[in-house]
């Protein structure tokens, strides 16, 4: 395959030029330190515990992001399901980058010291020290997360894969959780999150963008050949 023909097959692929665009603006945000940041909290928050162990679905969030928009673009055959996750993906974050910007806001429920000493918890360290507590509502964690497990259930290739599917929302729904076990998202950010999610996917389907094409019919059995 030739340089020409690998550009054109793969020509989806200037959707990464967003990312320094994103990296840039939220780099900008987190080093603030002349405004006065809101603290999300509330009392669901005061009933769910601290718990390290969720450190292991958090930072698969990473993993599940990279391995699901990979998949998503090598299914050039179908790139609509490529094409419209990124797009949530973009106006999520991007929704979540304005609201960082006016209504600056922070947590302050991270332990300052742990009851318990392993691998963890020294993660969870190394995470608090380059992670700050701002600009946490809505969680882009959990934004993602949603839209990463829907782009996938309403994939091409995984329309008939229940398993998979299954696995993906075990996933998500461990991710979303990580975010209040970890005490790096308030209740909420994460309710936050899950609404402006919705309110895109509503749109999006009000609008008729992006929608699903209808599933492809089966192949047709080959009759016998007469004896």
């Amino acid at each position: 395959m030739s340089l020409k023909q690998f550009l054109f097959k793969y020509k989806h692929a200037i959707a990464i030029v967003y990312l320094p665009i994103y990296m840039v603006w939220f780099t900008m945000l987190e080093r603030r330190s002349d405004v006065e940041f809101a603290d999300m909290h509330c009392i669901i928050d005061d009933w769910i515990p601290f718990c390290e162990i969720f450190i292991i679905p958090y930072l698969l969030w990473f993993l599940y992001v990279a391995v699901s928009l990979l998949f998503l673009f090598l299914q050039t055959a179908h790139l609509k399901d490529f094409y419209r996750c990124v797009a949530m993906l973009i106006l999520g974050m991007t929704t979540c980058l304005f609201i960082y910007t006016i209504f600056p806001n922070a947590q302050s429920m991270r332990p300052t010291t742990f009851a318990r000493d392993n691998i963890f918890t020294d993660i969870i360290g190394i995470l608090y020290s380059t992670d700050t507590a701002t600009n946490v509502c809505p969680s882009i964690h959990v934004y993602n997360s949603i839209a990463i497990h829907v782009g996938l259930t309403r994939s091409y290739m995984l329309r008939d894969k229940k398993g998979w599917r299954y696995a993906s929302l075990i996933l998500c729904v461990l991710i979303c959780l990580s975010t209040m076990f970890l005490k790096q998202h308030s209740f909420l950010d994460v309710l936050a999150a899950i609404i402006l999610y919705l309110a895109y996917e509503f749109i999006a389907e009000q609008t008729r963008l992006f929608r699903r094409g209808p599933a492809p019919a089966p192949a047709k059995a080959k009759s016998k050949q007469n004896a």
